[in-house]
């Protein structure tokens, strides 16, 4: 790989204090609150390109990488049918305001992944894809409330930054300022995998539940798997209920298999809402789900969004390059043989130099809690040494891999982390494991 990116005014990326510029023009010095290093303490890198299963910084430094852009890089970075459609996108020109064959394309290719998105609506991001789902649930069943599980995010909208009070099931309390109380109010919280909660809620207040929201495998407060039978308890509650089940399918979407965890696990949600994948790290995402529903989204129906840039032809081309590229079922059996390489060989060396330590994992997503027994709940999560994981995430940056910098964030293998790549992972691990 070589540096030959340059600023516009033509002087090397390496030569500048890019934190502290940052810092003084943007909070935090970044983009999105993650990046910043809060959660692990230290001073964030700043990336100069990435090819691959790699990052290079400005500083020259080549970092194995396994936060992939939070999930869209399923094949890596760079990757070349990907790079191609997007700059043949390009040069026909960036956005028309008119609507584009390659809208077409990608909705029919993700229509036929999932069977449960018979229609859809492209838009610019998982956040405005949960947002406008939710308020064709609200439309389609005329009633107030919406039920999210606590350690499951949504995007950053009011109506889902919500935390849990004090209860098993509560009403929703802001988790950020600037949140009204009252809309909070609008959101109800149950911890993950418990069933005979949201049982309750529904026994107490199901004629108000307008939809249950859920990462169908949680990957916002690391990777947390649904317990057995947890998924086909909401279908099963929503339906008796009259209420809508949306699967938030942003990080999960063609990221677990190719139908994501509706065709995985079998259980079919009303509204399906996708973003990371069919965009090949551009900013998309999509919201779709049974015709009659979607039929209420203008201009056929009541329910307004909009979206200038929504289905812009760059975003359509790289995500549907990639999913060509993917090309259907076959190509998870791979990816999920690697990252259970890595997520197994992340346990036994934990268990060889006595740390506890356990890596549940499904598709692409893997996560490094260390705890006795995997987390089931935000709770648990919560529960897991996070200085432990301070330490090691330290450690594996100092020996050349970047894991992503939080104890609740979910880790990314791709088809460009080959074999030997996983195996130079472990051999890192291995020397940081030791010293924990």
């Amino acid at each position: 790989m070589t540096r030959d990116v340059v600023t516009t005014d033509g002087a090397a990326y390496a030569d500048e204090p890019w934190g502290t510029r940052a810092r003084a023009l943007m909070p935090g010095g970044v983009s999105s609150p993650v990046r910043s290093f809060r959660g692990v303490g230290g001073e964030p890198f700043f990336v100069e390109r990435a090819e691959g299963p790699y990052l290079l910084d400005v500083g020259g430094r080549r970092l194995i990488d396994l936060v992939m852009s939070y999930g869209p890089l399923i094949l890596g970075h760079a990757p070349a049918p990907v790079v191609a459609a997007a700059t043949r996108a390009v040069a026909h020109g960036l956005s028309f305001g008119a609507p584009t064959p390659l809208e077409v394309l990608l909705a029919e290719r993700i229509t036929g992944a999932m069977p449960a998105v018979e229609k859809l609506r492209f838009v610019n991001s998982g956040t405005e894809a949960t947002m406008s789902a939710l308020r064709v649930a609200r439309a389609a069943t005329g009633r107030r409330l919406v039920v999210k599980f606590s350690g499951c995010y949504h995007g950053h909208h009011d109506s889902l930054l919500i935390r849990a009070g004090s209860g098993a099931a509560t009403l929703g309390v802001p988790d950020s300022a600037g949140v009204p109380a009252e809309l909070a109010a609008l959101t109800v919280s149950v911890p993950y995998n418990d069933t005979d909660a949201l049982a309750r809620l529904f026994h107490d207040q199901g004629s108000d539940i307008a939809a249950v929201i859920v990462e169908p495998v949680a990957g916002n407060m690391g990777t947390v798997l649904p317990a057995p039978g947890f998924l086909e308890a909401l279908r099963a509650l929503t339906e008796a209920a009259g209420a809508l089940l949306v699967f938030d399918e942003v990080m999960t979407g063609f990221r677990v298999g190719w139908g994501g965890v509706q065709g995985w696990r079998g259980v079919t949600p009303d509204l399906t809402c996708l973003a990371k994948v069919i965009g090949a790290g551009m900013p998309v995402g999509a919201y779709g789900g049974r015709r009659d529903l979607m039929s209420l989204v203008a201009p056929e129906g009541p329910v307004y969004q909009a979206g200038t840039l929504s289905g812009n032809p760059v975003a359509m081309a790289a995500g549907l390059a990639q999913l060509d590229a993917i090309g259907g079922p076959t190509f998870y059996d791979d990816l999920s043989e690697r990252t259970a390489a890595l997520a197994n060989g992340l346990e036994a060396l934990a268990g060889r130099h006595h740390v506890a330590a356990v890596a549940p994992h499904v598709g692409g997503m893997m996560t490094l809690f260390f705890a006795e027994r995997a987390p089931r709940d935000m709770a648990e999560t919560e529960a897991t040494d996070r200085e432990r994981f301070r330490r090691f995430f330290h450690g594996m940056l100092a020996k050349g891999v970047f894991w992503p910098p939080s104890p609740f964030e979910t880790a990314f293998v791709s088809h460009a982390h080959t074999p030997d790549i996983i195996d130079r992972v472990l051999a890192a691990a291995d020397r940081v494991l030791a010293g924990l």
